[in-house]
């Protein structure tokens, strides 16, 4: 997305969501107390307009929930609306929470605002959808392209150009530099230029870019169509891929003061991982208090079961090969490392990890707490910290790490997590080492703040039903 297409959608939305929010309350206001003087708690009553304002801006900016807004679908649109308003109740909530007012606001203005709300942001947004198609696609508005490629990509270039391209993107002329197709309409597109006349075409036509795709094309030749075209004050796009990969995973950028370009599979944004990290933290030090009511009594239970220490650690491989001490409640003997190597026979995983259902190490109090997930609650330490996440994938021992291969090795490509897919999928029943590779990549591929929410849910409701632990 063109800079100026993002900032113009952004700040036309905000300003659309921020003027149906004050709308809905106005309205809440006025069926509940008639007038505003006469509301009860006029300074509670402000603050939540203030909140709602507040986290609507948070929530455009931060969250980026107006991403591909012109091409979603009405439906899509209103559950993204349905989202956006339970996300603010709960953050609104936690405020009334934190203050300690929360019997003090009206339920018929909340009530109301969200009905209202809802209602006004969707319809809203169904109006400015309209009006930003308009204004992007006027002709004025519309930023004319021309390609200029080779045959043999010719067909592919223009395929995907139309493809991925905002809608404000005309592409108004085609040159292949190495075959005279001219004529030849390709996609809607006609082929106007070849190399001997691409240049002084692009001088007598409306142009506003240039996107260059010449695979293994001799440079002095780029460089010269690239220094011509930006003499004429047109902006130059030139392809430099040189392996093929979703454009999301390939960022231009500085690096020691060197023009590059960087390959990654994984790439979050900034402040998507910034919120994550405050979840955590602040999901952590709440663990850590329910870990410290508890600790007493497990305690006692671990001690007085078998000999031995209350809590386990041991070294674990955390994001991108980083060791760390993970940390546990005792569940096991004390002797259950040296046992391990006896009972590999019985392994009932296939693949790199150790899985034994009737497993003699575990001791009878380890057995309740593996039940009932108790024995983890020690690793909201390593979370504060900041080895481990609230959600993430299974955090491997040395020992599996030095057996991977290139592609179990991707898994730790994220930061290791207390639940994560494979928890939450019945992870019992999962008798493969592949299969918790698959989930844990499924999770890095697709994951987003909302699946982090999602998977926190169910592991919840798992940890509750005991289903899927041993």
């Amino acid at each position: 997305m063109n800079r100026k297409k993002k900032i113009v959608e952004s700040y036309c939305l905000l300003f659309a969501d921020l003027v149906s929010i004050t709308a809905a309350y106005v309205i809440a206001i006025l069926l509940r107390f008639h007038k505003f003087n006469w509301v009860m708690e006029p300074e509670l009553h402000f603050l939540g307009y203030i909140c709602f304002l507040l986290f609507s801006t948070i929530y455009s900016f931060l969250l980026d929930w107006n991403r591909d807004f012109l091409i979603r679908g009405i439906f899509v649109e209103f559950i993204a609306v349905l989202k956006f308003n339970l996300f603010m109740a709960l953050a609104f909530s936690c405020v009334l929470f934190m203050i300690q007012r929360g019997y003090d606001f009206s339920r018929f203005v909340w009530g109301f605002y969200t009905l209202f709300d809802i209602l006004l942001v969707w319809i809203v947004r169904l109006f400015m959808k309209k009006l930003l198609r308009a204004y992007f696609m006027a002709q004025s508005n519309q930023v004319k392209l021309m390609v200029i490629t080779k045959d043999a990509v010719l067909d592919r270039t223009v395929s995907q150009l139309k493809k991925s391209l905002d809608i404000n993107y005309e592409i108004v002329a085609l040159a292949c530099v190495d075959a005279d197709r001219r004529g030849v309409v390709v996609d809607g597109v006609k082929v106007t230029a070849d190399a001997s006349n691409v240049l002084e075409m692009a001088r007598q036509m409306p142009l506003d870019e240039v996107f260059i795709n010449l695979p293994e094309e001799d440079k002095e030749y780029v460089k010269h169509v690239i220094y011509d075209l930006e003499s004429m004050g047109i902006s130059c796009h030139y392809n430099i891929d040189i392996i093929d990969r979703p454009q999301k995973e390939v960022r231009v950028g500085k690096f020691a003061d060197y023009t590059v370009v960087t390959y990654s599979i994984n790439h979050y944004d900034y402040r998507r991982m910034l919120l994550k990290r405050l979840m955590d933290i602040a999901g952590g030090l709440v663990g850590l208090l329910i870990t410290g009511i508890l600790t007493p009594f497990i305690a006692l239970a671990v001690k007085i079961d078998s000999p031995g220490p209350v809590f386990f650690a041991q070294t674990r491989i955390g994001k991108n090969g980083r060791r760390f001490k993970i940390y546990k409640f005792r569940s096991m003997y004390i002797d259950a490392e040296e046992r391990k190597k006896e009972l590999e026979a019985q392994n009932e995983m296939q693949g790199l990890m150790f899985k034994m259902e009737n497993d003699p190490r575990i001791t009878k109090v380890g057995r309740f707490i593996r039940k009932t997930s108790l024995d983890e609650l020690p690793q909201f330490y390593n979370i504060v910290k900041g080895d481990m996440s609230l959600v993430g994938t299974r955090p491997p021992t040395e020992d599996e790490f030095e057996k991977y291969n290139s592609h179990y090795r991707r898994r730790i490509s994220m930061t290791p997590g207390l639940t994560g897919l494979w928890q939450i999928s019945g992870r019992s029943e999962i008798v493969d080492f592949d299969e918790v590779v698959k989930l844990d990549l499924e999770y890095i591929d697709n994951w987003t703040l909302g699946l982090d929410i999602k998977i926190l849910f169910q592991t919840v409701w798992v940890v509750l039903t005991g289903r899927g632990s041993k």
